[in-house]
Parts: C-alpha cells; structure tokens; sequence
C-alpha cells in the first residue's frame, strides 16, 4: 500500500486529493495545525466524508523539525505540498506573512524530504498567477514568468525550489502549474463562491444584492476533482516534469454570474452592484493555460466544463441553504 503525505489536507484540494487518494488505496496522511484539531467543527469539514480513514499529524510548514520528525517516522511515498496562503488579495496586504509562509515553508518541506525521506515523489502545488502580467496567451510551460502579486511571487520562488531540489539533489520534485479551479468547497472570499453563495441566499429571500468588481475579468476556471487527479498523474511518470494544467478556456466573471442566476431561475442584472473596493484591473493578456503537454503526456483532460461547474456550486449552495 502507497502512503502519501498531504499538506494543505483542510482546503478544497486537499480534501478532494485524500478521497481520491483513498479510492486509490492509499494510506493517507495530513499535515494539520493544532489549533485546526481543537476545533475539528469549523476547520476539518471538508475532511468529513472521509475522517476516519485519514492518519492526521500535528504540526506545520512553517517548523522544520516537526516534518523533519514526521517524514523520518512515516516514510511517505508520495507528498503533496499543497499548504500556502493562496488568496492572491489577501498577498498584497499580508506580504510578510505570505512570504515567510509560502517561501520558507516549501523550502521546510524539501529539505525535510531530502534529509528524511528522499525516495518521495514531491508535488509543489504552482499557480498561473507565477505568469502575472503574461506576454502572451495562452500560457504553457516555456511561457516566462512575470508575477504581479506577493502571491505569485512566493510561488514563482516555490517553483525554483523544486527545480533546484530535482535538479542538485535528485529528488523526484515536479510542479503542476494550475489555473483556477472551483468547486462547492470553495471558500467564501472567492469571487466563483461568491457568487454562487449569494445566488442561493437571494434566492431563500435573505439577501437583496450581491456586490462584485470587475465584471470583465477573465479566467480560466476548471473543476477541483479534475484537477487533483492531474496531481496524482504527475507522480506515476517515470521522470519528473513540471506541468500546466488548464482548461483552456476563458470566462468572465459576467458569464459566471448569468450562468449561475439562470441556474436559480433569475437574471443577474437585477441584483448585481458594482463596488469599486472589489476592482482589479482586467489583465491585458488574460491568463489562460495550454495543457497540451499535460493531455500528451498524462492523458489528462479536464472532464467538467464550465456551465456544469457552475451549475454544480449554485446546486449544492441553495441545497445547504435550504437545508438550515
């Protein structure tokens, strides 16, 4: 049985990532903060379905002798770094803590992994924010770097550290560049559950309007179970590479918001507001990933499109509200 490590196990990739792992057969462990064992009610929800069948570690990225101690005693297969502050607004007022977090604890992690646990495939989990204000689109992998955000720049520097730590040291060490994905374990802060939170809320009567930004913005936005079987593809190759995974394809937030209220039988022009504090500037090259070498060489392909995702968020929203 394959054991695999996976931090970052409480958010919507990792908990997507442990049930897909365990369908596999793995023994999956997570790397959890204390203070999210002493409160299992609000900060282990995602991990609900599959609790009981997870090995759960106290400790974090950021101390290099607690991983140091968990991979000397566990001896993972696989790792699954996927641990970060990863909302890029929250990056540039917290640049401090997202660099000390994000730099610092991939670094832990690698290091770790050399010293401890060397045999271990390692997955970094990148961003298309590491592009920022790209020269072209869409983007692959000899697209050049150019991040715009504290965010993108810690991960820009995450996936340096893994190319130096496969390169110098030997380790099977690869970084999937990922665009967004979405799903109803999105949290709250992001505009995609944003949205379809709020269409279920005006659609119970407990919310008149739902404010937004930019409404141009465009994004290339996939489906979060698609994506972590990428992941896992990535470690079943031989030889490790780092690659895009996309859809492809670019919405608006415009066309996410029609979608999503037409799901609940109404037109989003009669409750979105416009808020200039949301704002970001629509990029002059929208960031849209080609998964080319992804498709050729993991035989990947995302399988939700766009509409079903957006159906699905709205589907399990009004569900949970209805169910209060």
């Amino acid at each position: 049985m394959k054991k695999a490590l996976i931090t970052g196990i409480t958010g919507q990739d990792g908990s997507y990532l442990a049930e897909f792992l365990l369908h596999k057969g793995y023994d999956v462990h997570g790397l959890v903060l204390r203070n999210e064992i002493e409160d299992p009610e609000r900060s282990l929800t995602r991990l609900k379905n599959c609790m009981n069948d997870l090995v759960l570690h106290v400790g974090s990225i950021e101390s290099y002798p607690s991983l140091q101690a968990i991979f000397e005693k566990e001896q993972p297969d696989e790792c699954y770094h996927l641990a970060a502050y990863s909302f890029v607004s929250y990056s540039f007022d917290e640049e401090f803590t997202v660099f000390n977090t994000n730099i610092h604890g991939t670094h832990n992690v690698l290091s770790a992994l050399k010293n401890s646990s060397p045999g271990c495939k390692f997955y970094f989990a990148g961003s298309s924010e590491l592009f920022g204000r790209a020269k072209n689109s869409p983007q692959n992998e000899q697209t050049p770097f150019n991040p715009r955000s504290a965010y993108g720049i810690t991960k820009v520097t995450g996936y340096y550290l893994t190319a130096n730590y496969r390169e110098n040291y030997g380790l099977y060490a690869c970084t999937g560049i990922a665009y967004n994905h979405e799903s109803p374990r999105r949290g709250f802060e992001y505009v995609t559950r944003k949205i379809s939170r709020g269409v279920a809320m005006i659609k119970a009567g407990l919310q008149e309007k739902l404010v937004l930004g930019n409404l141009e913005a465009i994004r290339d936005w996939g489906y979060a179970p698609d994506y972590v079987q990428a992941m896992w593809k990535m470690l079943q190759q031989d030889a490790p590479h780092d690659y895009v995974i996309a859809t492809g394809m670019g919405h608006t937030i415009r066309e996410f918001c029609q979608l999503a209220f037409e799901r609940a039988g109404l037109d989003y022009r009669d409750f979105v507001t416009y808020d200039p504090k949301f704002y970001r500037p629509v990029e002059e090259v929208p960031l849209i990933g080609d998964a080319t070498r992804a498709a050729a060489d993991l035989n990947w392909l995302p399988e939700v499109n766009f509409k079903e995702l957006v159906h699905l968020m709205v589907d399990a929203d009004i569900e949970q509200i209805e169910s209060i």
